[in-house]
């Protein structure tokens, strides 16, 4: 099961009040093959998909890909509003190893990807 911090929830919360979004909305998370280390998170304001999980934390809407829950239980979003690296992170305790910009990862028992992207980190 993912969750959301206080900080995060009241984040999202901001954003959806701040933009029109198609009912339903909510950051949606998916993990994809890619990135630096093998898996790339792919966060996005956009309505549930079928089959997608949904998380509603006071006023934030969570919402899982379907094909992701696996890769993404136990996960907790996170949120800084540093001047640098401002952003929602996910904090991931099954990567045992993660890219220096924190948008992608490897998690145990995973065979290493065949062809990293090396220092593809731009995706955010």
């Amino acid at each position: 099961m993912m969750t959301l911090s206080e900080r995060a929830t009241q984040a999202l919360r901001d954003l959806l009040a701040s933009r029109p979004t198609a009912p339903g909305a909510g950051l949606r998370l998916a993990v994809r093959r890619g990135g630096c280390a093998g898996w790339q998170y792919e966060m996005k304001i956009a309505a549930p998909e079928e089959g997608d999980e949904i998380r509603d934390f006071e006023g934030g809407r969570l919402i899982i890909a379907a094909d992701s829950t696996e890769k993404l239980a136990g996960c907790v979003v996170e949120y800084s509003d540093a001047l640098s690296d401002a952003g929602f992170r996910i904090v991931n305790p099954q990567a045992v190893r993660s890219c220096g910009c924190g948008t992608s990862f490897e998690s145990a028992g995973d065979p290493p990807a065949e062809n990293p992207e090396e220092g593809d980190c731009t995706t955010r």
